[in-house]
């Protein structure tokens, strides 16, 4: 008879990937109370096919206690209760504490497929004899806020997008509004949310979303979201929303005509007009994420062709990239020129060089049309700011053979071949230090410059389908469309919303108005415009909500 402790490694090798434990001094025991068995189920092969050692039930050899949605009292209680139906076994004296731990570190080391380095985050913290949960304080505004990129609460924070997202595709606009406040409080909290009372007295958690907080700290899930997510009208109306130049109505219409798909669009022969043709022709790249990377390449092209017809402009990168993010669904520009009213006319100039190097798939350009009332601005003021755009479907080279010629000749770098050629023409003279110059290396600084990957979207061609948006604004105005740019959505609103409510000002991407003094308040930067506001000034990287 096999000993026990052979069975059970047996079994786990069994069940692993390719039978090889990669981590044997590292013992997992998911705990099932409020996980649910089907998870359990689930996240214990996961961890076994990544060479973790996942025990079925509790023993001596466990060093780390996973749990999900117990408080770290609860996990105690239940983990001494386990070690004292054991207190007949002969315990090790010098065996090391054993960790209990947050679901997360469990998921974070099945991502990057090894144990993580266990954060104070990642403990379940237990409450002092006496001593009452963490309650937290947060102000009204999110402007009032600074939000990180990543929260502490993203389980509960995707849930409320996930409805905000569905009130939205049913053009309720109040309601989605309202989810969308609730996720941002809860994705400034400073530690993750365990109890509902820690949430008391809070502000923009309404009823609707506190029972749905509720019912996913007590049973890991919310019905109503997980229904929501998983209906077809939700799944539908993303697919079809993930269009260039479709808005929700025309989704709405087009579901209920009973097109569901994309192929499904293009049999039904319904007239799309150019922004749609080309959203639907480049759909899978326009919903492939946009990094970093690209981001900064398509600056240095649009840097390129600004410049080329507009010396001394300047080029800014906007929205989420300004905020930190590492990836986003497009790229946003500002541009400018220091002395006023040079920019004028200089957007139709900029796309026409586009156009000619043959880089634009798609654009569209909309005439400034802001006119400064001396009375201020008209009542209802619109939250979408007059300055002249250009909405443009990118053709952006990657990494393949006819992609690299392309990039090169785009950034103004020598191809391979002119390379070889300005070499052949050439010999150093005596004591000068000959210097090659290699096809993806800026040759007046050295630096190599990004080299792209092909996406999934590109693999069998030499570029991407990006979506970019050139704003042109003029230097009197800079500071308020920088600010208005930025984002996010929430904290603009937000901004506006105190303008109002607190100060009886009117912002937007273009001025501040005082109605009491009836008369617009200048400002060179953001800073000015928080102290107009009587706000403490809050960089972009934390305006995340």
């Amino acid at each position: 008879m096999v000993p026990f402790k052979k069975r059970r490694i047996q079994l786990h090798a069994a069940s692993s990937g390719d039978g090889t434990i990669k981590y044997p001094q590292v013992v997992i025991f998911l705990l099932e109370r409020k996980m649910g068995a089907s998870r359990k189920s689930f996240l214990t092969q996961l961890g076994r096919g990544k060479g973790f050692l996942v025990e079925e039930s509790f023993n001596q050899s466990v060093t780390h206690v996973v749990s999900e949605n117990n408080s770290g009292d609860e996990a105690r209680t239940w983990l001494n209760s386990q070690l004292s139906k054991q207190s007949g076994v002969e315990k090790n004296s010098t065996r090391e504490e054993i960790h209990v731990l947050d679901i997360s570190w469990y998921t974070e080391s099945m991502r990057v497929g090894c144990p993580v380095d266990i954060l104070d985050r990642h403990r379940l913290q237990t409450q002092e004899c006496g001593t009452e949960l963490t309650e937290f304080s947060v102000p009204s505004y999110a402007c009032q806020r600074c939000t990180p990129l990543m929260g502490h609460n993203s389980r509960l924070t995707d849930a409320l997008s996930i409805l905000a997202d569905s009130a939205e595709f049913s053009e309720n606009e109040g309601r989605s509004v309202a989810f969308r406040r609730a996720a941002a409080v809860l994705k400034f909290l400073p530690q993750p949310v365990t109890r509902l009372k820690q949430l008391h007295g809070l502000p923009c958690l309404g009823e609707h979303s506190l029972r749905v907080i509720k019912e996913i700290l007590e049973e890991g899930v919310s019905l109503e979201v997980e229904t929501t997510k998983h209906s077809k009208q939700y799944t539908v109306l993303k697919i079809l929303t993930g269009i260039f130049g479709v808005g929700v109505k025309t989704a709405d219409r087009w579901f209920r005509e009973g097109i569901h798909t994309l192929s499904e669009l293009r049999r039904s022969g319904h007239a799309l007009n150019r922004a749609q043709q080309a959203g639907l022709q480049h759909y899978e790249d326009l919903n492939l994420p946009v990094t970093k990377t690209e981001a900064v390449i398509i600056g240095q092209i649009v840097k390129k062709a600004v410049n080329a017809v507009l010396e001394g402009a300047e080029i800014t990168l906007i929205g989420g990239f300004r905020r930190g993010k590492q990836t986003g669904h497009d790229v946003d520009f500002l541009i400018t020129h220091p002395e006023e009213s040079r920019e004028e006319g200089l957007m139709p100039k900029v796309v026409s060089w586009l156009e000619s190097q043959g880089y634009l798939l798609y654009q569209k350009t909309t005439r400034n049309s802001y006119l400064e009332a001396k009375e201020g601005p008209g009542q209802p003021s619109s939250n979408m700011d007059r300055f002249e755009r250009c909405f443009l479907i990118f053709r952006l080279p990657v990494d393949t053979d006819e992609g690299k010629v392309q990039m090169e000749r785009l950034i103004g770098l020598p191809t391979q071949t002119e390379n070889c050629t300005q070499t052949n023409m050439r010999t150093p003279v005596d004591g000068e230090t000959e210097t090659k110059t290699h096809p993806s290396v800026d040759a007046s600084t050295q630096k190599r410059i990004p080299v792209l990957e092909p996406t999934q979207g590109s693999r069998d061609q030499p570029w991407r389908a990006v979506r970019v948006d050139l704003v042109v604004s003029p230097h009197s105005q800079f500071a308020f469309a920088l600010l208005g740019w930025t984002g996010s959505k929430l904290f603009e609103r937000d901004l506006r919303r105190w303008a109002k409510q607190e100060k009886a000002m009117s912002l937007s991407s273009h001025a501040l108005y005082n109605s009491i003094q009836r008369t617009y308040l200048r400002a060179s930067s953001e800073e000015e415009i928080f102290a107009h506001l009587g706000l403490e000034y809050i960089p972009p990287s934390e305006r995340n909500a």
